[in-house]
């Protein structure tokens, strides 16, 4: 009988409880301030997890109303088997309680029906909070990746804005012609002999070079300078060597120059050298002439070294002062 009421209820709900995808929300439209954009992010992560939250207590509320209206179901499936089943009342009945006996059976059928159109209703409202928790598992996925990116974002911006600073001031400030360190001769790999003891600007054409060995040097410019530099091409890891006994003022990767090293030189004068693979000095670290500052690096336009000289922050013609 069991295989009966329930092939009975199936024709009698015909309720086809197909999955009914809740729409996602759109994405607020992006923000040009990475703090307005972070909160927006925040406020969308915390609305998901409030719909989440509601979600699963209606489909917990759901799951006891689906329980209690099958169980229902069932029983008003039995009765209705019964009924229909009985057979012709007996004889003698009349016609009064024929009629009667198909009004009883019409009410069961209308409520079995009505039940049955219930436990539907409430499946396909679980099957859309289902998928709606699903969808924002998918949301909260995609803002923590969209959150950990912009995140990444503004830490290269600060990053590249304390560069910015650092590099500019580096140009800022210098020690007079008589520091302690610009009188620094004789580091490793030698100095000419004849190289001035009256500080930078009387070693113009002197200065050492600052790759030792055979290297092409052609002249070259970067974004932001408003003269020429020198490209001095040479094997990558060629030692670079300070030109000039001078302290460190900058020491890190900077924009269009990639890794670099700037020497304060005294007087406001300093020297670049730009395009490193490794920096061996530090900020506030003295070096001699010819003390190893760093290795020359490739870029992907083959290996050299960028080299300024610079007055202030104007550079001046480099290849003057090396004398070529």
């Amino acid at each position: 009988m069991k295989r009966a009421v329930l092939a009975l209820i199936a024709g009698l709900g015909g309720a086809s409880l197909g999955s009914i995808g809740r729409a996602a929300i759109p994405a607020a439209p992006p923000s040009t301030d990475p703090a307005l954009a972070l909160a927006a992010l925040d406020r969308r992560v915390a609305d998901l997890d409030s719909e989440e939250q509601s979600d699963k207590l209606e489909l917990t509320r759901l799951g006891g109303d689906v329980a209690a209206t099958h169980a229902r179901v069932v029983t008003r499936g039995i009765a209705f088997y019964k009924l229909t089943r009985a057979g012709l009342l007996p004889v003698g009945g009349g016609f009064d309680a024929l009629v009667t006996h198909a009004m009883r059976v019409e009410r069961a059928r209308r409520m079995l029906v009505s039940d049955l159109g219930n436990e539907a209703r409430l499946r396909a409202r679980a099957v859309e909070l289902e998928g709606g928790l699903e969808r924002v598992t998918r949301d909260r996925s995609a803002l923590a990746s969209q959150r950990t990116a912009m995140d990444a974002a503004r830490m290269a911006m600060r990053d590249e804005a304390r560069r910015q600073a650092e590099f500019d001031r580096a140009f800022q400030s210098s020690t007079g012609a008589g520091a302690d360190y610009v009188a620094v001769y004789g580091g490793a790999g030698g100095v000419a002999p004849d190289v001035p003891a009256g500080g930078f600007a009387a070693a113009r054409g002197r200065l050492l070079f600052p790759v030792a060995g055979r290297a092409d040097v052609r002249p070259a410019q970067r974004d932001g300078t408003d003269r020429a530099g020198l490209e001095i091409h040479a094997a990558a890891g060629t030692v670079v060597r300070a030109a000039f006994a001078g302290r460190v003022a900058f020491a890190d990767r900077y924009g269009p120059y990639g890794r670099i090293v700037i020497l304060d030189h005294g007087d406001h004068y300093y020297t670049v050298s730009g395009n490193l693979d490794e920096i061996d000095v530090k900020i506030g670290q003295d070096v001699g002439a010819g003390e190893r500052v760093g290795t020359v690096g490739d870029d992907g336009q083959g290996s050299m070294l960028y080299f300024e000289v610079r007055h202030g922050s104007q550079t001046v013609a480099a290849n003057a002062w090396l004398g070529l």
